[in-house]
């Protein structure tokens, strides 16, 4: 397994991050730690996980995947040897992540959120820490194709980058966590905590998880540039667009236990002329005699730009083909014929 350096961190991670957000809902502990040991046994040293998990979120299971993930790393006793990486929730309505209120970006919410899922790792500090979803109000994964809504609306009580940043500080400061990262974030919010941190408000950032998939490469459009010239590892997140990159739903299919019909929460892959989109994919994948999965996993993990492919699965059949995409010849013919469905169909599925 290759390893890649985190931004300008001393964080050297896995080309392949292990996606824990199924475990406590899609899989059970057993089934998550059986997902660890093969993944650490194939080289990987980077879990990615979320206060928020598992998804989809409720109250009753928020939580529960960071505990798994502990109990992990104690009976393992490999703390030292993971790296690992979760986050907080941006604004949200929904109060069960601070008990008694809604979360907003602000000293009092990270903190909590900081506490509470060292606790349930185990851990005295957490290596990345991530901001799941910005404050302010832009559109979900923060980089659409278009935009419909101008212009922009704003909360007035919508927190102050740099009044965030500065949180995150106090917890480098403190040891509680050793970097910041970002997710579904835009363009102009990279920028922003960057020059912030440059005026001394706080850490750099160092990664950015955003969704990056064959239907969705719009992070290529500006983040890359931003991402490339001021070193942020980006953390692609859904490198199989939600399993519609694997075959499994061409033609409308929607098998028993697969995750859309199990949660109806694929909305953001069924736009107009995504299903002819992913089904060009996939029986292009078949034409070089690769499973659906496997090309498109060894599409993202084969990128320059790329700093790990955040991968998930609820079986270790499923895991097995994600970690093979690392060993995967990326050949120009295959981005040949990549780029062409791409020239044709766009990015259907932001």
């Amino acid at each position: 397994m290759k390893m890649r350096r985190l931004g300008r961190t001393d964080l050297s991670v896995s080309a392949i991050c292990l996606g824990t957000m199924t475990y406590g809902q899609q899989n059970t502990e057993q089934e998550g730690h059986a997902q660890m040991d093969r993944a650490f046994d194939r080289g990987v040293n980077f879990l990615d996980t979320a206060e928020l998990y598992p998804i989809p979120p409720k109250a009753e299971t928020q939580g529960r995947t960071e505990t798994y993930i502990g109990n992990w790393m104690a009976a393992r006793k490999n703390r030292s040897r993971v790296v690992v990486a979760s986050k907080v929730v941006g604004r949200t309505s929904d109060e069960w992540f601070r008990g008694d209120r809604p979360n907003r970006l602000v000293r009092a919410d990270i903190f909590d959120a900081v506490e509470k899922s060292l606790a349930r790792l185990q851990t005295d500090y957490i290596d990345l820490y991530q901001i799941h979803f910005p404050e302010r109000k832009i559109p979900w994964g923060s980089n659409p194709a278009r935009r419909t809504t101008w212009p922009t609306p704003r909360d007035d009580d919508e927190t102050p980058i740099a009044e965030t940043l500065a949180v995150f500080d106090e917890l480098v400061k403190a040891g509680k966590i050793r970097h910041l990262g970002l997710s579904n974030e835009s363009s102009w919010g990279v920028m922003r905590y960057l020059f912030e941190s440059e005026k001394g408000n706080g850490p750099r950032v160092a990664t950015l998880q955003n969704a990056y998939n064959l239907v969705n490469r719009t992070f290529e459009v500006n983040l890359a540039e931003v991402c490339e010239r001021e070193d942020v590892g980006l953390l692609a997140y859904s490198p199989l667009a939600q399993g519609y990159l694997t075959g499994k739903y061409d033609n409308g299919a929607r098998p028993a236990g697969s995750r859309t019909a199990l949660f109806n929460r694929g909305s953001r892959y069924e736009t107009p002329n995504a299903a002819e989109t992913q089904l060009a994919y996939n029986e292009l994948a078949c034409g070089f005699g690769m499973e659906p999965a496997l090309f498109a996993n060894a599409f993202v993990t084969s990128r320059p730009f790329m700093a790990s492919n955040i991968v998930g699965a609820t079986t270790l059949e499923q895991l097995e083909m994600a970690l093979d995409s690392a060993d995967v010849t990326w050949t120009d013919e295959m981005q040949e014929a990549v780029d062409a469905i791409h020239q044709s169909t766009g990015n259907p599925c932001t």
